[in-house]
């Protein structure tokens, strides 16, 4: 049930990103959620697609490191508290975080929190039974 996180490398300077992105745009990717984080000499852009293979495929094609990785994506209350909620769940069970980024939906009064965690299937299994909504590729609003 987990969803596929693509983790493309860029060297930090300028224009890489908008390189990269223009590549997607060309290709008719749509990126539903993405995350970007520098290290000092390159980037790493973390991003939940609409295609993951065809997208790979084409990174790959245009020489541009890119891994995949299973994530979790779980809706959360959009209050004081929703996240708290979720993590608390996680860490009762011993399943650590090892990072995690979140998006709004467009409509309704949910958030999506992806969870990069140790032992994806004992996670998702775990805030299902704890009445958690767990979203797969399909599902993800955009």
């Amino acid at each position: 049930m987990s969803i596929i996180q693509l983790s493309v490398f860029l060297e930090n300077r300028l224009g890489r990103l908008d390189e990269v992105l223009k590549i997607l745009k060309d290709n008719q990717i749509n990126i539903r959620a993405l995350s970007l984080a520098d290290k000092a000499n390159y980037g790493i852009l973390r991003m939940i697609v609409d295609n993951s293979e065809k997208c790979i495929a084409v990174l790959k094609k245009e020489n541009i490191s890119v891994n995949f990785t299973p994530v979790v994506a779980v809706e959360v209350e959009d209050k004081p508290g929703g996240l708290q909620d979720v993590v608390k769940i996680l860490v009762e069970v011993g399943v650590n975080i090892e990072y995690m980024y979140a998006f709004v939906e467009k409509t309704g009064d949910k958030a999506v929190v992806v969870f990069r965690v140790e032992d994806t299937e004992k996670a998702e299994e775990i805030l299902m039974l704890a009445g958690k909504k767990i979203l797969e590729k399909e599902n993800i609003p955009f």
